[in-house]
């Protein structure tokens, strides 16, 4: 059943659910007019469109910059914008979308968990990395004995701070504290590190306030960060980058549609590849 009515008066609203579901910049950009989305929705069903809901950025960019590749493929791309991480969720479930592209597979599955929805992940395509930042020491061994860090005080985010901070040797995770660790769970702290725990949005702005900080991809760019400056990086191969990679979410079922596997043949491309890597100054990097 369409849900025409709904989203037209649901999208006026902005919901502020953060950095749990994919880049975490919910608040970038616009959603189309009312009589925009109810188009795209419209051609969802058509065999020569393919309506993808997306975030502004860096998804819908990613999308719009190859949409000559989606005719190539023999589909019109026709992208929906939406600046909430339930909305695009919804409208796939009912049928208003043919994919999304906005969140990573966690994400997912709690909201299906949640909502009774029953979609699923067709493929992976990029994630953005956390780096660590600083303006007082240009390496971690520089990190003073009871320095400060900033991470993210949201779950997911914080797990992923606490993870990189693990990697370059500042602390130890307990056995087992992995994607769900919090700052209760450093078992060993050479340094006496202060964490500090901040919204994830605000923290480039605390970058003079503390030693380091650990910062997500999106925020680092939008405070004009770049990632050739940062002390550590997550790595392609890290758990949160292979967890959390963002993905093209479909309706059960429609994993193997042509649809589907022309939406992934364009994104998992070397050219689309490297677009990703070239045009967002490290802060989204494709899968490998």
């Amino acid at each position: 059943m369409k849900l025409k009515k709904w989203m037209t008066s649901a999208l006026i609203a902005t919901l502020a659910i953060g950095l749990l579901a994919g880049c975490g910049n919910s608040e970038s950009g616009s959603d189309q007019s009312a009589a925009s989305v109810t188009e795209a929705q419209d051609k969802a069903g058509d065999s020569d469109t393919i309506v993808i809901g997306a975030s502004p950025s860096p998804h819908a960019e990613i999308l719009k910059h190859f949409a000559d590749e989606f005719e190539k493929e023999g589909y019109k791309l026709d992208v929906v914008e939406f600046t909430d991480y339930v909305q695009p969720n919804n409208a796939l479930e009912a049928g208003d979308l043919d994919a999304n592209y906005f969140q990573h597979k966690p994400y997912l599955d709690n909201f299906n968990e949640e909502n009774g929805t029953h979609l699923v992940s067709a493929g992976a395509i990029h994630y953005e990395p956390m780096g660590i930042f600083s303006e007082k020491v240009t390496d971690l061994d520089g990190v003073p004995e009871g320095g400060s860090v900033a991470v993210p005080n949201d779950t997911t985010n914080e797990a992923r701070a606490l993870l990189l901070l693990q990697e370059q040797g500042l602390i130890t995770l307990k056995e087992g504290a992995d994607i769900t660790a919090t700052k209760m769970d450093i078992e060993e702290n050479p340094k006496n590190l202060d964490i500090v725990e901040l919204d994830a949005a605000q923290i480039p702005r605390s970058l003079p306030d503390v030693d380091i900080a650990v910062i997500n991809g999106n925020y680092a760019l939008d405070a004009g960060l770049n990632f050739d400056d940062a002390i550590a990086v997550e790595e392609a191969d890290s758990v949160a980058a292979k967890t959390y990679a963002n993905i093209i979410a479909v309706r059960e079922g429609d994993e193997d549609t042509a649809k589907t596997k022309a939406i992934i043949k364009v994104l998992t491309s070397d050219e689309a590849k490297a677009y990703i890597k070239d045009n967002f100054k490290g802060a989204v990097l494709p899968t490998e």
